[in-house]
């Protein structure tokens, strides 16, 4: 069936659903199966709703459904990547289909790096009127089954919950029963998807008139209260931030102010103003709505994509509060999910461009200091994958070496930990550096669980003993530890801990003599892995039961 594949191709691709008749119509079938997603959303540290201001991107690309379709990934050139996810707390894909299943790659991507996903459910114009008076004026059986279909969606398709955008006047009768309907969505989401969500778009108002307010007040606070959310219009000025965030009360994180990044009508800043935007938002300790971020694609152009991507989410970094994780074991090769070559142990098995987010990995921090060390993909060279992380930078005169955080870490530590890095170091002299890990960790008695206050400061700081050879047990799964290949070197440590918290993973470049010039480094990472020792040592469960079908012979 053409929603399910593609009828050029035979290959399976996301899909969203049009008008009142298909949702009502929709059955879970075995079709869907490619469109489930297959990674279950990570835990992160402090959780979502801890009591600190969030940061929700809401991706509007061209109507929707481009190539992030192809849920088997497609040969795309220089297609659109996200990979600052944490920086962000909820991802929403927006189009202007009624109902907006977000395709399973992003899904995928985004849960892998601890960051939920919204579809987008909107009804808009003249059509939009009528599909709201045919499931809000009729009662409550009528919008209780539409409720019941989105949460069922949701749950089916394992995402988190609904955007509900309602941009079109409504009857007395059917913006009488509309808050009842977000409250029955709500409740409906929250059963069927553990952590499910649903925001509200300011847009229709209490008396059923289409008039975005830039806040909250008094002729939209009903939607919010039956909800999770108030995602603003984005045309507010400063006192509108100050009232809202009085009615908000103890709720001030549940309203996201929405920022345009392309800064269409009257609005305080986008494109690489953003950040004046969300300075005097988080003043108000207000979460942030940023919309359709991908401005830097399609304003600047697709040559220059990542160093622009880059520069604009580090110009709004030190606005957005970062989570950590909190679970092991972490690893990562840094794939965005597309590349110039497909490689496999530091060797380029098969040139040409692919893109599939599905496969893109668990993403670091992206550290910059301004003129000493910037934090960037590197797609001409990778360990695994179609990328590797590139950090280059520069040692200052008299000091020995410079540290790059790449991930914040919030768990209790194990007694014994197995780390390995790959890297590569280029320029000149790649000889007059080393490379090392180093491990943070702070006494146990500090670490509170989904603690929103600042962390203390590390005070424990370790380099993890070098392993020459992996011991006999872990061998086969530390392969690692030997086969450096391609110019890659390869490292394995093992670090004992006692009573603490791991912190921070951090790389250190260190020079090899003390010079009293200014030195400059270029290293690649290919891959870093932070294991749980005891947990390594089992054996994973085998797979049961394994069956094919709809089998296609090309």
């Amino acid at each position: 069936p053409a929603r399910y594949f593609d009828t050029k191709t035979t290959e399976p691709i996301s899909f969203f659903l049009s008008g009142l008749e298909e949702l009502l119509a929709w059955q879970p079938n075995s079709n869907d199966d490619f469109n489930v997603s297959a990674v279950p959303l990570a835990k992160r540290q402090p959780p979502l709703h801890s009591s600190r201001p969030r940061t929700l991107v809401c991706h509007d690309m061209r109507g929707g459904y481009l190539e992030d379709r192809f849920i088997q990934g497609s040969a795309t050139r220089n297609p659109y990547v996200f990979y600052h996810w944490r920086y962000i707390d909820i991802f929403v894909y927006f189009s202007h289909h009624t109902v907006t299943i977000p395709p399973v790659v992003w899904t995928n991507a985004a849960h892998r790096n601890s960051v939920p996903v919204l579809g987008t459910f909107i009804t808009e114009w003249t059509d939009g009127e009528k599909l709201c008076e045919a499931f809000l004026a009729g009662g409550e059986e009528a919008y209780g089954a539409m409720a019941e279909q989105l949460a069922r969606i949701a749950q089916h398709y394992r995402f988190d919950g609904w955007l509900v955008n309602i941009e079109n006047k409504l009857s007395a009768a059917a913006v009488g029963n509309l808050p009842l309907f977000l409250q029955d969505l709500t409740a409906r989401v929250h059963s069927a998807v553990p952590g499910g969500l649903v925001i509200w778009y300011d847009s229709v108002l209490k008396d059923g008139t289409l008039r975005w307010q830039n806040e909250l007040n008094d002729d939209n606070r009903m939607f919010f209260d039956a909800c999770d959310g108030l995602f603003t219009n984005y045309n507010w000025k400063e006192e509108q931030l100050e009232r809202t965030q009085r009615l908000a009360g103890p709720r001030q994180n549940d309203i996201y102010v929405g920022v345009d990044v392309f800064a269409r009508g009257d609005v305080i800043g986008g494109g690489f103003d953003t950040d004046k935007s969300l300075r005097l938002i988080r003043q108000y300790g207000l979460s942030a709505a940023i919309f359709a971020p991908g401005w830097v694609y399609e304003h600047l152009g697709k040559e220059n994509f990542l160093q622009n991507e880059n520069r604009f989410w580090g110009s709004l970094a030190e606005y957005l509060p970062t989570h950590s994780i909190c679970t092991l074991p972490l690893t990562t090769s840094f794939s965005l999910g597309m590349g110039t070559s497909t490689f496999l142990d530091g060797k380029d098995e098969e040139s040409g461009p692919w893109y599939d987010l599905s496969a893109q990995d668990i993403q670091p921090l992206y550290p910059e200091l301004q003129g000493r060390l910037s934090t960037s993909c590197c797609l001409q060279d990778a360990w695994c994958g179609g990328s590797s992380l590139q950090l280059q930078g520069t040692i200052p005169p008299g000091e020995e070496r410079v540290a790059v955080r790449l991930f914040s870490l919030q768990m209790p530590a194990p007694p014994k930990l197995f780390l390995t890095l790959l890297y590569k170091l280029e320029g000149p002299q790649p000889d007059d550096f080393s490379v090392a890990l180093e491990v943070t960790t702070w006494d146990s008695g500090m670490c509170l669980e989904g603690n929103p206050i600042p962390l203390p400061e590390p005070n424990g700081r370790h380099h993890p003993r070098f392993l020459p050879a992996p011991p006999p047990s872990l061998a086969k799964l530390l392969a690692a530890c030997h086969r450096g290949s391609h110019g890659w070197t390869s490292r394995c440590y093992e670090l004992e801990l006692q009573d603490c918290s791991l912190r921070d993973l951090s790389v250190i470049v260190s020079r090899q003599q003390p010079s009293p010039q200014e030195t400059s480094f270029t290293c690649l990472l290919g891959e870093v892995r932070v294991l749980d020792t005891a947990s390594v040592a089992a054996s994973p469960p085998q797979v049961q039961g394994m069956t094919a079908s709809q089998l296609w012979w090309q």
